[in-house]
């Protein structure tokens, strides 16, 4: 399978060197110092799911040279998602399926007025990782799992061919009948967990070991559903497990990307995550007080800064 990989961070890094090292053929987009690091030493995986070089790596910032493949994964920032709409038509024809991993909840639907239904399905992941060098990218924890499926709910040969690959490739992945709850559930779990690690500049087990922190992962992740609920998504009780079993069952030393961004200076995704849940509490009437002071304090870092501001009394 030909399988373009739009945006070789921490996502779709690990996925793309799984698929790679399956024997498919796999273009990684990247820019800059990565880029330039691929091409010359290959890609390299590390962390708790051991480690895997793709060298040499077809690496490339030029949608155009790699041509139509027939799957894109489409694994940019939230804020990047139209720009790498229109990016990435070389890569589309006939059959091309594109699968946008972002998180929130409506990444595809941004895509389909530019790339066309036909081609966009809705999909997320669940891979913990970031760029830790050029060329370098460690993965924390062991999940490496994926969900997509078609926004109508139906499901073709293209479809369970992905699946087939991916799963042959070491990934978790799952077609999924709703991706609609499927992308919720995610987006339950992620903003409880990522805006409460970005907030308290902890990670994930100290959230866990800490009975006020824990108390604020539940409360956020209800105020999560009950707007989910007020959308009209096909949600229920069962929905919160999943965010409480990644409390439980990730490694002390998880750290969202949310915070890694925040301490490293960077844009932040808040707007679309706990900014999500308060703008659409607004809307529908719904008091969503934990979200709400998660935004409102990470808020003044949501654009990132160049380099830390001095300490008072530094010259």
């Amino acid at each position: 399978m030909r399988i373009a990989i739009l945006g070789t961070g921490g996502i779709g890094g690990p996925l793309g060197a799984s698929l790679a090292a399956a024997g498919h053929d796999v273009a990684f987009l990247a820019r800059g110092a990565h880029l330039a690091a691929m091409r010359a030493d290959g890609l390299r995986i590390t962390g708790d799911r051991g480690e895997t070089l793709i060298r040499p790596a077809r690496a490339t910032d030029d949608p155009a040279a790699i041509g139509p493949v027939d799957l894109v994964l489409v694994c940019v920032k939230l804020w990047d998602v139209e720009a790498a709409g229109a990016a990435c038509r070389p890569l589309i024809g006939s059959e091309t399926a594109v699968i946008p991993l972002q998180n929130g909840v409506d990444a595809a639907e941004r895509l389909v007025p530019i790339l066309g239904a036909a081609h966009v399905l809705g999909g997320l992941a669940m891979v913990t990782g970031s760029i830790v060098a050029p060329g370098v990218i460690r993965q924390t924890g062991t999940h490496h799992r994926v969900a997509f499926g078609r926004l109508d709910g139906a499901a073709t040969l293209r479809e369970r061919r992905i699946e087939a690959a991916a799963r042959a490739a070491g990934i978790d992945a799952v077609l999924a009948p709703d991706i609609g709850r499927a992308r919720w559930e995610k987006f339950i779990l992620l903003t409880a967990i990522a805006g409460l690690c970005a907030l308290a500049r902890v990670p994930l087990g100290a959230v866990r070991a800490d009975p006020d922190l824990a108390a604020l992962h539940e409360a956020a992740m209800r105020e999560a559903l009950a707007v989910g609920l007020a959308e009209g998504v096909a949600l229920d009780e069962a929905a919160l497990e999943p965010g409480r079993a990644f409390l439980r069952d990730q490694p002390d030393g998880l750290t969202p990307s949310m915070l890694v961004d925040l301490r490293a200076g960077r844009r932040l995704e808040l707007p679309w995550l706990n900014g999500r849940v308060v703008a659409l509490g607004a809307a529908h009437g719904i008091a969503v007080p934990v979200n709400g002071t998660i935004h409102a304090a990470l808020k003044p870092h949501a654009m990132g800064r160049e380099s830390p501001p001095p300490l008072a009394g530094e010259g």
